[in-house]
Formats: structure tokens, C-alpha cells, sequence
């Protein structure tokens, strides 16, 4: 039985607005699937990626979010762990990526440096 590091789920919001809910860790083996399922949407269209349910991220992970960049029309981030934020600041992805922080994202990453 094949263990899925990563599950992908797209939402279609409205006309030339998808988003990509990943679950798992995005990495070395399962960056390609981000890609591969980028690929199948449309170019042009404005994509929002909810990392809140990916618990790694690493240097692969960060080059297929560029790659889905690149082949989309605009391209933001959601649900960023505190962690991954660290990463993109620091890799300077901060000012390509467009994050966008929420209330629940912030609670949410409260909550998982208590537990």
C-alpha cells in the first residue's frame, strides 16, 4: 500500500480563481504533484495555495511554488506556518509570493508553539 505524503485539493472559486488546499509535506518527493496539478489549470488564472494543513516545506517545495508562480496569472499564499514564513523571509520569497496572514493563521500558529 503507497503511503501519500501529499494531498492536493482544488477549488474552483469563480471565473479565473482556483485554490490549491495541500495537506502533508511538500518536499524532495511530493513537489512534483504540486506542479503537476498546477499544470492542469489554466494559465492566466489567479491561484491561492492554503499551506495551514502542510507541516514541511522544504527547498524543493519552495522551487515548485515558484514554478506554479511563474505558469500562473498571480499566485497567494495562504494559511503560512510561522516556520515557512521564516523560510520565505529568508530565501527573500517574501517579496516574489504574495502571503496573506489572517487572524486564524495567527491563532493557529499560537496554538501550535503551546502544544
Amino acid at each position: 500500500m503507497s503511503h501519500q505524503l501529499l494531498t492536493i485539493e482544488v477549488t474552483r472559486l469563480d471565473v479565473g480563481h482556483v485554490r490549491l488546499r495541500l495537506t502533508g509535506e511538500l518536499d524532495y518527493d511530493t513537489a512534483p504533484e504540486l506542479i503537476a496539478a498546477a499544470a492542469q489549470l489554466h494559465g492566466g488564472q489567479h491561484v491561492t495555495i492554503d499551506l495551514a494543513g502542510v507541516g514541511l516545506c522544504d527547498s524543493s517545495g519552495l522551487s515548485a511554488l515558484l514554478m506554479v508562480h511563474r505558469g500562473a496569472g498571480a499566485i497567494r499564499l495562504t494559511g503560512v506556518s510561522a516556520r515557512l514564513q521564516q523560510l520565505l523571509d529568508r530565501t527573500g520569497l517574501t517579496d516574489l509570493l504574495a502571503v496573506e496572514h489572517t487572524v486564524a493563521d495567527d491563532d493557529a500558529t499560537h496554538l501550535r508553539a503551546l502544544g
